[in-house]
């Protein structure tokens, strides 16, 4: 008679994904991750030492995360426990803990993985804490998000945190040899579509060997496909591109740090980047126009302008014609001189608001409607600019308990060049007048 478990098609002869039945069954099988298991690495060192230790598993999807857990748990000869934070709550924590507690009692140790730890809130996070440190369990939390923002303080002092790499072309190239050698025949691809087979997998294992069992299924011949035949034969994926998470403020930061280094190539790559993981379009326009005020400011008044009209083109034309008014604006801003002295200048100046006191402004500059204000100063001595034979008189409008600052200091680039000249030669007036 059949056991339940056989009944359930779940014996060691079920079909399993390609990706499962490649599972790497050592840690040395494990690629990608030669900084963690090499010879000089954290996770060898544990191996050695026999010493284990609960740890945060930080990487992109199909890196080996959950391998590297179910291994760490064979090294150790402790008991495997895995579990979803999508799928589990409260109570399926507890019933763990107990059966671990128990476990440990009979001298067995319990690893306890968690998937996607990032979504347990605070309250569940700290729960782990006191089963960590009673020794009940080994916390190994797997997350694509990054720990510092995303786990508490305190469960981050009693785990080692692990930063997976995204897989380059030569180990998907390893993973690739290991299918056709378990499956005993080769990929029928040419060259090109070899490697295209290796980008679209964009650095995830697991994926990889999911297009590579789709090719097997939809190719069973051995005649070899085009680049441009695979394409078609495979759904690709939508790039990795959380508009909630870590790799959206990445791709934000890649576009304005691309702006800011005056490289319009990248900088059109990160937009293009953008625009197909779904961002919205009057978003990036938005950070456009900061990045003008921000990282161009008077090196280039023609900056400001561009990102608004590009937002204003957008709203005119909608998608996709005018993500083309976003390309320009963004090729505009990249090309354009740099200047941030406006950004650091407003901030010096909000500093010294904040912290210089709230005096007023000197008599001599304020209006005199009144009588009372007339008898008390307001307005004498006062020079109206237009009257005088430069257009300048060079009085000091900063309050009498504050010393003339210079917050504003133009560089030497694009149109800041032609304002630097203009203060110079005010300062040079203004020097005379005081002499004077």
């Amino acid at each position: 008679m059949a056991s339940l478990f056989e009944a359930a098609g779940l014996d060691k002869n079920a079909p399993r994904p390609l990706a499962d039945r490649l599972r790497p069954q050592s840690l040395e099988d494990v690629i990608g991750q030669e900084h963690l298991l090499g010879a000089d690495g954290p996770l060898k060192a544990m191996i050695d030492a026999k010493r284990f230790t609960s740890l945060i598993l930080w990487g992109p999807p199909g890196t080996g995360k959950t391998t590297i857990a179910r291994l760490i748990a064979q090294e150790s000869d402790t008991h495997f426990e895995q579990m979803s934070a999508i799928f589990s709550g409260v109570q399926d924590l507890r019933k763990i803990f107990d059966a671990a507690r128990a476990r440990r009692e009979e001298g067995r140790g319990t690893l306890l993985f968690i998937d996607e730890i990032h979504r347990f809130n605070r309250a569940q996070q700290d729960g782990f804490l006191p089963h960590m440190e009673e020794g009940t369990i080994i916390l190994i939390g797997a997350t694509t998000e990054n720990p510092s923002f995303e786990l508490n303080g305190a469960l981050l002092s009693r785990a080692q945190v692990l930063t997976l790499k995204r897989l380059d072309a030569d180990a998907l190239s390893v993973l690739l040899e290991r299918a056709e050698a378990h499956e005993q025949r080769k990929l029928p691809l040419d060259e090109d579509a070899r490697e295209t087979l290796i980008s679209l997998a964009d650095g995830d294992g697991r994926y990889l060997l999911t297009l590579v069992e789709q090719v097997f299924i939809s190719v069973p011949g051995q005649e070899e496909i085009s680049a441009e035949k695979l394409v078609n034969l495979i759904q690709r994926r939508a790039p990795l591109y959380d508009k909630s998470r870590d790799e959206h403020y990445n791709i934000i930061s890649a576009l304005h740090k691309s702006i800011r280094g005056s490289d319009p190539d990248a900088a059109l790559y990160w937009l293009a980047r953008m625009l197909v993981g779904g961002e919205g379009p009057l978003f990036i326009a938005r950070r456009l126009v900061r990045m003008a005020v921000e990282d161009i400011g008077l090196a280039d008044p023609q900056a400001l302008v561009q990102a608004n009209a590009a937002k204003d083109a957008y709203d005119f034309l909608g998608s996709p014609e005018g993500e083309l008014a976003l390309a320009q604006a963004t090729v505009y801003l990249a090309t354009a001189p740099k200047s941030n002295r406006v950004y650091t200048a407003f901030k010096a100046a909000m500093k010294t608001a904040k912290t210089g006191g709230a005096h007023p402004p000197p008599a001599e500059i304020l209006n005199a409607p009144t009588k009372l204000m007339k008898e008390q100063g307001y307005g004498v001595g006062y020079i109206y600019d237009h009257d005088t034979l430069e257009g300048f008189s060079g009085q000091d409008y900063f309050p009498k308990e504050i010393s003339r600052q210079d917050f504003y200091q133009p560089v030497s680039r694009g149109f800041e060049r032609e304002i630097e000249k203009r203060l110079a030669y005010w300062g040079n007036l203004r020097g005379k007048s005081a002499l004077d």
